[in-house]
Formats: C-alpha cells, structure tokens, sequence
C-alpha cells in the first residue's frame, strides 16, 4: 500500500510540474579541463511570452561552487555566455535582438556588462557562435576582470529578454550556456584558465510527463497485483 501510494504521489507531481508554464531548474556546471577546480550552478527559469506575460524573459542566478586548493588562485567567473541551439548556428554576429542587465542588488559581489553579438571564441568549442553574454570588465569572452568578476561562494542574477527565445525550450536555452573561470590553479592543467559547461541537461517538459505516465502505470500494475493476491 505504501508503495502504491508513493508512485501515485510521484506522478502527480510530475504531471502538475510539467503542466506548469513556469519551472526553475537547476543545473550543474563543470570546467572542462579543471573538473571541481571550476565549478558553478546555475537556476535557470525560462517564462514564455502569453497573454499575461509581455517578453520572452530568462531569469537565471549564477553560484561559483569552484573548490580552491591551491593558494593564489581564485577560479573566478569572468564571462557568461549562451549559443542556442543548434551549436554555431546563426550568422557570424550571432543570434541577436535580445537586452539584459544583471539585477542589481547593494554592493554587488560582481559586476557584468551585456553583450548582444558574438564574442568569442570559446576554447575547447571552435564552432561557438555566442548569442549573448555576460562579461565582467572585458570585451572578449576569452579575456576578464578578476576585480569584477564571481568568486567562489558568491552568487549573481541577471535577466534576458528578447523574441528569438520564441523558437527555443527551456532545456535548449539553460543547457546553451558556457562559463568562462580565470585564475584555475596551475595544479589542474589548465594554464590558469578553463570554460564550463552544462553536465546535468534539463528534462523537457514532454520527458517528465513520459515519466510520470510510466510511474502511473507502474502504480496501477501493482494496484492490479495486490488485488490478485487478496483473492
């Protein structure tokens, strides 16, 4: 019974959040090279122009989690930047036509200007074409200000509108993003500098309701079981 009653309960919820228009997801993001030397996360909700709502807006807040080990480093986040998919896609500018600024809040811990056209490239990821980004002191994706920029145990938030969202999920848009850390310790074999990635993608809203659905079904053949058992 109490089985049962926990697989229903799961599917419910699964099916009430995928029917959701807003979700915020949280994803996990890894330096390439340096592994936990750089490390973010990231809370990504994606709300869709409707009725009710006049923008196409992305609200995401940014956490560095990098590990440091190595005296003198800092594996500081200094670029944010998104290139929808498909990877490279749109004209060598980029996708354009989107604004945003990072929420400001008192005495910021960081501090990032928007970019509306590519600034690239990304290392490691020569067919990137970045939409847009986020860069603190900086012109160039590959290039930062430690003094503006994330350190590890400090957050930010920012917001991006802008109509070409329209053609993309919320899983397409979050998992887009790249990081750029600067100051990496030497020890990971970075040279001091490293570019993270998405490693968890978030689910799209048809996959949770599959997997609520089979949940559902696996609740109704136990249901059936029981029921044989008790005759």
């Amino acid at each position: 019974m109490r089985f049962k009653t926990l697989v229903f309960s799961l599917a419910a919820l699964l099916v009430f959040a995928a029917g959701a228009t807003v979700r915020a997801d949280t994803i996990t993001i890894v330096g390439i090279s340096s592994g936990q030397f750089s490390t973010a996360t990231m809370v990504c909700e994606f709300t869709p122009r409707s009725a009710t709502v006049l923008f196409n807006t992305l609200t995401f807040t940014i956490t560095n989690t990098s590990q440091i080990t190595q005296p003198g480093s800092t594996s500081t986040i200094t670029g944010i930047a998104f290139d929808l998919p498909p990877l490279g896609s749109g004209s060598l500018s980029g996708i354009n036509d989107f604004d945003g600024f990072q929420i400001p809040i008192p005495n910021p811990p960081a501090n990032f200007g928007f970019k509306d056209f590519n600034v690239g490239p990304v290392p490691g990821f020569p067919g990137a074409v970045l939409d847009f980004s986020f860069l603190a002191g900086s012109a160039f994706f590959t290039t930062g200000n430690l003094d503006f920029g994330l350190a590890p145990g400090e957050s930010t938030s920012f917001i991006v509108t802008g109509l070409p969202f329209s053609a993309f999920t919320e899983e397409q848009i979050c998992n887009a993003i790249f990081i750029r850390f600067l100051n990496v310790p030497l020890a990971a074999g970075t040279e001091g500098s490293d570019v993270g990635i998405s490693t968890n993608p978030v689910p799209e809203p048809s996959s949770i309701l599959l997997l609520g659905s089979a949940l559902a079904g696996l609740g109704s053949l136990a249901r059936r079981r029981m029921k044989m058992r008790s005759r």
